[in-house]
């Protein structure tokens, strides 16, 4: 397989759009990768599974998935033969009969994480001054007015469904480990990791490295891709 053949499909966690990927894109682009982010809808893990296998169905030829944060449940539970390999970006990576919510709560929140409460319609939303504080700390203020303004709540049935047999089972995956994430531990990314017998990659960046770190987001695609184009 040539690398030409090959299209990279990034998910995006909770309380972001596509968007929050801009700079991975144009990264991934100007080394000559077929990039698509694939918007999710974040109402239930069924209907962003759906959402993403739409966005597979569009793409000919084979797949590198990556998804950050949330999104790592849901590029874990699509079916499609076009995913070759998976890349997880301080994803969360429950096991079969696992919730998101389990593996989130793993381990004790960071003392600068947001407190999170669903609103009355059972949606999640990010206070605005949490994303300073615990999402994408390393990040401009304008990166983070940015992803203030364009937030979507994510729902409860997001997090609460336990998940079927994980994809990474069955596919080669790489994780990258960020050392001073706020919103979901580094012992328990590298906890998944492991489980995953993915490769792992560790850095020092925040929770958001597709803002504030998005060389080091690319490099780990890409090792994926080259994985890939490798084996076959």
């Amino acid at each position: 397989m040539s690398r030409e053949d090959l299209s990279v499909v990034l998910a995006h966690g909770a309380w972001a759009d596509g968007s929050s990927w801009r700079k991975v894109i144009g990264r991934l682009k100007d080394e000559g990768t077929k990039v698509v982010a694939a918007p999710l809808p974040l109402a239930s893990l069924a209907d962003d599974v759906a959402a993403l296998d739409r966005a597979l169905e569009r793409i000919e030829g084979p797949v590198v998935l990556a998804g950050h944060a949330y999104a790592g449940a849901v590029i874990a539970a699509t079916r499609s033969e076009k995913v070759r390999a998976l890349v997880y970006v301080a994803a969360l990576a429950p096991d079969a009969g696992e919730t998101v919510g389990d593996v989130f709560y793993r381990a004790p929140p960071h003392p600068q994480a947001p407190k999170l409460a669903p609103d009355r319609h059972g949606l999640i939303w990010l206070p605005e001054d949490a994303f300073a504080a615990a999402f994408a700390q390393h990040a401009t203020a304008p990166e983070l007015a940015l992803l203030a303004a364009v937030q979507r709540p994510i729902a409860l049935p997001c997090i609460g469904v336990p998940v079927g047999r994980p994809l990474w089972k069955d596919r080669p995956s790489w994780f990258l480990v960020a050392e001073e994430d706020r919103m979901i531990a580094a012992d328990t990314q590298r906890f998944m990791a492991n489980r995953m017998k993915a490769h792992l990659r560790s850095h020092a960046v925040d929770h958001a490295p597709i803002v504030s770190a998005p060389a080091v987001v690319v490099d780990i695609i890409l090792d994926a891709v080259r994985g890939v184009t490798a084996s076959h």
